[in-house]
């Protein structure tokens, strides 16, 4: 009996659980959880086939490059063994890949990169850079630092507002310069009506946390 898309979603949710089971905290299933929900509620306001959008919100860090020694390949990879193995038809197969090789802010950086759009990418693009932003971004970023072992903030290390692709991947900078040269910039990078409307929130948030950090950091009352 042939699947149905229902079907398909709900083998692709339990994948996913079990391949992000031991995962970074940043990174884990929860993640995904809420990039997926975040992506069905933009899906409401545009003209998108929102069986490709959950199929690449569910599997678009499948396997996070940071996490794979830098390799982009590993993702795409398993997301279309995958999709072939439940029987997904060639054309969404082909979206989906392509919405995971280019939703990666890093991937902006690239000059000269190879230009794929469709509307499907920028729904689950902006659903995935909310989750990078706002209380659960600034959780999300701490977290990923402590990970790395990296200082909090070190106010003689200036953020780096020229990063290339190459440099934003080896950074070690402070936690607190990710904000100036990532978090900060993504409300003005968002695609559609609702993830600009939902960004604007969460954007003044960081701002009103890094307004207190730094009065913490200098013992201002």
């Amino acid at each position: 009996m042939n699947q149905t898309k229902s079907d398909i979603i709900d083998a692709t949710i339990n994948f996913v659980k079990t391949e992000l089971k031991n995962a970074e905290g940043g990174h884990d299933w929860f993640h995904i959880e809420r990039v997926f929900k975040n992506a069905i509620l933009i899906s409401k306001d545009e003209k998108v086939d929102v069986f490709i959008v959950s199929l690449a919100a569910l599997l678009h860090d499948i396997a996070d490059p940071k996490f794979h020694n830098g390799d982009e390949t590993i993702g795409p990879k398993k997301a279309a063994e995958f999709l072939n193995n439940e029987k997904v038809d060639a054309k969404t197969c082909k979206h989906v890949i392509n919405i995971i090789k280019h939703i990666s802010f890093k991937n902006s950086l690239e000059k000269n990169s190879k230009i794929f759009n469709s509307k499907a990418l920028k729904v689950v693009q902006d659903a995935d850079r909310l989750d990078a932003i706002g209380a659960i971004g600034i959780a999300r970023c701490f977290h990923y630092g402590g990970f790395k072992n990296r200082q909090i903030y070190n106010p003689e290390v200036i953020p780096n507002f020229n990063l290339s692709k190459e440099a934003y991947q080896n950074s070690n900078a402070p936690t607190i310069n990710h904000f100036y040269e990532k978090l900060l910039l993504l409300k003005d990078k968002m695609n559609t009506k609702t993830g600009k409307k939902i960004a604007e929130k969460r954007h003044l948030f960081m701002e009103l946390y890094l307004k207190e950090f730094y009065e913490e950091w200098n013992g201002v009352l």
